[in-house]
C-alpha cells in the first residue's frame, strides 16, 4: 500500500524525519550563501519537494543532504540571477532597512559575505559553516580541491579586511589606513616617576 503520492508510508515517515533533522541547517546554509532569508526559505523548500519524488532512489544512493543541499543552493543562486534587475531597482530608493533583534556579528559575518564571489562564498559556507572536507567542497561544486582552496584563500582575504573583533571599530579605508599606522609605531615604555 502506498500513500497518496506513491510512495510507501515508511518512505514517508523517514522523509517527514529527514526533513525535521535537516531543514533549519539547510536553510542557514542557503542564507549565508544568499543573505536573503526568504530566498533561502524559498529555495530550500523548493529543493525537498524536489526531492521526495525521488526520495527512494535518493536513499538508495546514500546520504541524501548532499544533493538536497546542492539543489536549493543552486535554485537560490538562480533566482538571485533572475531578481537582480529587481534589486537595483530597490537600492535607488535607499537600502532596505536593518532587520530587529539581529546580533551585531551576525550582520557583520552576513555583510562581509555578501563581498565575496558567488563562487568564493559558496566555498566558504560549505568549508567553514557546514565543516566539509575541501575534498568534498569541490566535490559538490564540481571543481578541483585546488580550485576550492584558491577561493578560501581569497575568500579569507577579503573577509579579514571586513571582520575585525571590536565592533566600535569603524570598517572604511580611513580607519583600516590609521589602525596600520598605529600598528606600524613602535611601542613607547612609559616610566613610572623617581
Amino acid at each position: 500500500m502506498t500513500d497518496g503520492q506513491g510512495q510507501p508510508p515508511d518512505a514517508r515517515r523517514d522523509f517527514e524525519r529527514f526533513y525535521a533533522g535537516s531543514v533549519k541547517r539547510l536553510v542557514t546554509v542557503v542564507y549565508a550563501v544568499t543573505g536573503d532569508l526568504g530566498e533561502a526559505e524559498d529555495a530550500v523548500q523548493e529543493a525537498y519537494a524536489r526531492a521526495w519524488p525521488r526520495w527512494e532512489q535518493l536513499v538508495a544512493e546514500g546520504d541524501p543532504t548532499p544533493w538536497v543541499r546542492t539543489v536549493a543552493l543552486r535554485l537560490a543562486v538562480s533566482s538571485w540571477r533572475r531578481a537582480r534587475n529587481r534589486i537595483r531597482a530597490h537600492f535607488r530608493h535607499g537600502p532596505p532597512p536593518d532587520l530587529p533583534g539581529l546580533a551585531p556579528d551576525h550582520v557583520a559575518l552576513v555583510a562581509a559575505l555578501r563581498r565575496l564571489n558567488p563562487e568564493q562564498r559558496r566555498a566558504v559556507v560549505l568549508h567553514h559553516l557546514l565543516d566539509l572536507p575541501v575534498e568534498e567542497v569541490a566535490r559538490q561544486t564540481r571543481s578541483t580541491s585546488t580550485a576550492v582552496r584558491s577561493r578560501l584563500m581569497r575568500a579569507r582575504r577579503v573577509l579579514s579586511t571586513h571582520l575585525t573583533d571590536s565592533p566600535d571599530t569603524p570598517d572604511t579605508p580611513t580607519a583600516r589606513a590609521g589602525r596600520t599606522e598605529t600598528a606600524a609605531q613602535p611601542r613607547q615604555e612609559v616610566l613610572p616617576h623617581e
